[in-house]
């Protein structure tokens, strides 16, 4: 009998017990013990789950977790159950009931699951007494005002469960969730309308904390900066919240904060909770000796009733036993990416840090990612190690934000550590009597393995109190007085010797400079081996982890540029400040040890990259590669990153794990993907040898298609586009489009001289072998024969009104950053062009585009920034055509997609940097074949201009059909053509035309 007839059959037989129980089930005295015990384990056990542990697994790696429940009020502490599989993330939620409760109509247990649910960023959970069921999704904010019914998927009653036995099987059965179909009904199921995560939820909360504790403590304590300000805030706010959350984990007596809040001056009396906090955890976060601003402060009582009472059920809808640290840190990442400033007015004003703004906001890794990091770094360092081994891996993060990559590190590490322990169950005072590590252990782990630095201060103590809340996890009232009592020590470890603030890059030769302590404070430098002697003692670091900040080059201080380019060879052009991260995390490591971070992949193929990759080429292997394509990885912003891992020992291949650009990919999809062994439906996996990586570009592709790339490129008979032509050039920058760029209502309208208004390309004009030009004209204040820029006295006379339409404007025009810090009038362009550059014939290009997309103009048309120009040298001037039938071919459109750099929705770059690397096949005339290809090419490319031309010109639906389908014969042609030029195999061709 299968597993799912056989669990039907008991769930019918205790359909029909329940049927007979049911007057005495009804009864006030029937509790909710009893109805787990008769009626909801045995349905779960129906459904596949060991509910009584009976495979004996540990604590941490049953699949059903029996939580503790403590009353308080109203409020229960935990759910009843937890699901999970292998010791892995939890599933869903149950919450059980006794029978008296309506579970249809009464709102308090609705509410109550969903709070669990929705804290523990679960998609949904079930509320039962058996008699009926809810499932909700946990996606949706709880409110205590809800109706039952919302955020409700599906309601049963106990005498529908056998017609309904296919859904619970296939989706909450055993068999089910590891058949994916759990996560199916998650897609299918859970509305993301209204949807609000518990971690943007409590970034929104920590910024109101925030906001009140800042202006109080401005207001009251005038005498305070704004520095500390700042600290005195973050200290206040991660204090309370610790507390909290050892509250609700059963670590402190619950209601310790609220009982603080009712008399007498609210703040002396949580400055006794913290002072008592230091006696017990001893963990720096509540170190007054260090922190000697906090104890002068003055808090109103209203603003810190405030703030506890909204950490508090029922008006907090976050339930802190199961908020993950995770979740914590998600939220904490985008808070410090936030200051508090005080203003000329002295009112504290919360705004987006400098760096930040200009960045376009933080954005948190997602698990998956750390995760994957981790294991690919730390698990390889661990296999076939002891915990004395173990013990001398050392982990950094050099700009580690709120400690997620470190939380990462230490959970990987708890877990081998637990895992080993079960295994070799001889050491003494390692585990407790549940199979769970004991604190001292914990503390002993984190204090051996995990460093971390961060020029934020914040930031540093963010990743304090995460790793402390970690090494807190499972711990209890009674678990840690046993320990005191035992081994006479406080609970936690200060972490000021692993974590510490400073600036990664920047060594403190800096003040070789002389700088004023303004600069110096800013800077923050900071010598790495003096900060961690004992570590560079044995080499330095074994693992180098993280995602560094992506700060693009225009943003950097000039100050800081210049220090950069004198310490660091990857420092060199536009470079953004994640490229001397790399550098760094490679002189941080020892030999043999591993390096990896998620960053953009564009520093693989742009020339900005090129010292970096020299750098990694020569110092490092390559061991991994991930990437992602099209996929965004970091929700709200449009970034194409990858994940390397690097190696500072010899390795003779790279492993490559690609994401080829296509519909429907998810985070779970790409998580699930990301850890298979081999090539699925979605990800692409293989093996390269290091010559695919050198200094001149990264080619990322199996075997087969580099081979075929480097065979194009490498055939005897080409040259490079860049030898075959005078320049490639980029349009002009205008620094005001709205200003310059017009049509021709505005030029009647303002009866503009023509004289000085040129038509102009935009990038969404160019296609393959035609224009559609967009009516747009360019304002070019310049003389036409010298390129110089016209004088205003000049301007105003000569050109009356194309001037006046300027000074209108001049408000708009004066507000340009870069005009300010130039000698450059007030109406010119940002970056003009030589005109007789546009005044030639030249192919032109768009700057992004899905595919090869090139257009012969031979009418003088200016092009935007979105515009590249090719103009081709005296000896090929005769070539145009075939040039552009080869540009436009399959065989270069292949090509470009190897050494180019992907942009979303399957689009690439087509800058200079990668049109000059094109290889151009050089027709050899004295041979028949090749010059009769040649003709042909010609003769096509200028039938492909015309039929373009008379496509846009025709009207009748027909015609354009016609039309069509001459042209894609003509394509047809000109692609076999090239084909036989560049001597690709019929196997060859498949793979281009795939």
């Amino acid at each position: 009998m299968s597993d799912k007839i056989n669990g039907l059959k008991k769930v019918q037989d205790l359909v029909v017990r329940f049927q007979q129980q049911l007057p005495t089930y009804k009864q006030s005295s029937y509790n909710e013990t009893q109805t787990r015990r008769d009626f909801i384990d045995p349905f779960f056990k129906a459904l596949g789950w060991d509910i009584d542990n009976e495979q004996g697994s540990a604590e941490s790696y049953r699949e059903v977790i029996h939580e503790d429940k403590i009353k308080v009020g109203k409020a229960t502490k935990a759910p009843d159950y937890s699901f999970k599989l292998g010791g892995g993330e939890r599933l869903f939620f149950v919450e059980a009931k006794k029978p008296s409760v309506t579970i249809k109509d009464d709102i308090q247990p609705a509410y109550q699951v969903r709070r669990y649910g929705w804290s523990a960023k679960l998609s949904l959970s079930i509320i039962t007494d058996f008699e009926e069921l809810a499932i909700y999704d946990c996606t949706k904010k709880p409110n205590p005002s809800d109706k039952t019914s919302v955020a409700r998927i599906k309601y049963l009653t106990f005498d529908q469960y056998e017609q309904e036995w296919d859904f619970l099987w296939n989706t909450f059965s055993k068999d089910g969730v590891l058949k994916g179909n759990f996560d199916r009904f998650i897609t299918s199921n859970a509305s993301k309308k209204g949807t609000a995560t518990v971690d943007k939820e409590f970034l929104i909360s920590l910024d109101n904390w925030r906001t009140l504790l800042a202006e109080t403590i401005s207001k009251e304590n005038k005498q305070i900066e704004e520095e500390e300000l700042n600290f005195v805030v973050q200290q206040t706010l991660d204090r309370i919240i610790f507390l909290r959350i050892c509250e609700d984990r059963s670590i402190e007596a619950y209601g310790s904060l609220q009982d603080a809040v009712k008399t007498g001056d609210y703040y002396k009396n949580i400055l006794k909770e913290f002072k008592q906090a230091d006696d017990k955890y001893n963990s720096g976060l509540f170190d007054f000796k260090k922190d000697t601003i906090s104890r002068q402060l003055t808090i109103t009582n209203k603003t810190l009733k405030t703030i506890i009472n909204q950490l508090y059920y029922p008006e907090s809808p976050y339930e802190f036993s199961v908020l993950s640290v995770e979740i914590l840190g998600s939220a904490y990442e985008q808070f410090l990416g936030k200051t508090i400033t005080i203003n000329s007015k002295g009112k504290a004003v919360i705004e987006l840090k400098p760096e930040v703004r200009k960045a376009g906001g933080v954005y948190y890794t997602p698990q998956y990612i750390v995760d994957y990091i981790v294991t690919n770094t730390i698990g390889t360092l661990t296999k076939g190690k002891t915990p004395k081994e173990v013990e001398e891996i050392k982990i950094v993060d050099p700009a580690c934000g709120s400690g997620s990559f470190l939380l990462g590190a230490f959970q990987y590490l708890l877990n081998w550590h637990q895992d080993y322990y079960l295994q070799n169950p001889n050491k003494k005072n390692t585990l407790t009597q549940d199979g769970n590590l004991t604190t001292t252990e914990k503390k002993r782990i984190l204090l051996a393995n995990i460093y971390g630095v961060d020029i934020d201060t914040n930031a540093v103590e963010v990743t304090k109190l995460s790793l402390l809340l970690k090494c807190m996890e499972g711990e209890t009232q009674a678990s840690i007085a046993q320990q005191m009592s035992m081994f006479k020590e406080r609970v936690l470890p200060t972490l000021d010797g692993n974590i510490k603030s400073g600036n990664s890059l920047i060594d403190t030769d800096y003040y070789d400079n002389q700088l004023d302590f303004g600069e110096e404070r800013k800077i923050k430098p900071f010598n790495w081996e003096k900060a961690f002697p004992s570590i560079f003692k044995k080499g330095g670091f074994n693992v180098v982890i993280g995602n560094p900040p992506y700060v693009e080059f225009k943003q950097l201080e000039l100050v800081f540029k210049k220090y950069l380019e004198i310490k660091y060879q990857s420092a060199r052009g536009k470079y953004d400040l994640y490229i001397p991260f790399i550098e760094k995390s490679i002189q941080l490591l020892k030999k043999d040890g591993l390096t990896s971070f998620i960053l953009p992949s564009m520093f693989t193929k742009r020339d900005y990259g090129k010292e970096i990759r020299s750098f990694i080429t020569n110092n490092v292997s390559i061991d991994t590669l991930v990437y992602f394509g099209d996929f965004q990885v970091f929700d709200g912003v449009t970034v194409f990153p990858f994940v390397y891992i690097f190696k500072k020992g010899k390795l003779e291949n790279t492993n490559i794990i690609l994401f080829p650009t296509q519909k429907g990919l998810t985070h779970n999809t790409v998580a699930e993907s990301i850890n298979k062994d081999k090539a699925d439906d979605i990800s692409l996996k293989y093996k390269l040898d290091e010559r695919s990586f050198t200094e001149h570009s990264w080619v990322i592709a199996d075997v087969k298609i580099s081979g075929l790339k480097n065979k194009i490129q490498n055939l005897p008979s080409t040259s490079t586009l860049k030898e075959l032509t005078r320049f490639i050039f980029q349009g002009v920058a205008s620094g005001k489009d709205e200003v310059f760029y017009i049509n021709q209502e505005v030029i009647n309208e303002n009866k503009l001289e023509k004289s000085l208004c040129f038509p102009i390309l935009k990038g969404r004009d160019i296609n393959k072998y035609r224009m559609d030009w967009g009516g747009i004209y360019c304002v070019y204040p310049y003389d036409i024969s010298t390129n110089k820029v016209i004088l205003e006295k000049n301007l105003r006379s000569l050109y009356p009104n194309l001037y006046k339409y300027l000074k209108d404007r001049i408000n708009l025009l004066k507000g340009r950053d870069y005009f300010d810090k130039s000698n450059k009038l007030w109406y010119e362009l940002w970056c003009e062009r030589a005109l007789d550059k546009f005044s030639q014939r030249k192919i032109v290009n768009a700057e992004i585009a899905d595919n090869n997309r090139f257009y012969l103009d031979d009418e003088n048309y200016l092009g935007n920034t979105k515009i590249f120009s090719t103009v081709l040298i005296k000896e090929w001037e005769d070539k145009y055509f075939y040039v552009l039938g080869i540009l436009n071919s399959k065989v270069l459109q292949f090509y470009h997609k190897q050494i180019s750099v992907p942009k979303a929705g399957g689009f690439f770059e087509y800058k200079t940097q990668f049109l000059n690397l094109y290889p151009i096949k050089v027709v050899d005339f004295s041979k028949r074949n090749e010059k009769q290809s040649y003709d042909q090419i010609v003769k096509y490319v200028e039938q492909l201009l015309q039929l373009n031309k008379d496509l846009q010109s025709a009207t009748l639906e027909s015609k354009k059909e016609q039309i069509k389908s001459k042209i894609d014969y003509n394509e047809d042609k000109i692609n076999a053509l090239v084909y036989e030029l560049y001597e690709l195999t019929a196997e060859e061709i498949k793979l281009v035309e795939a």
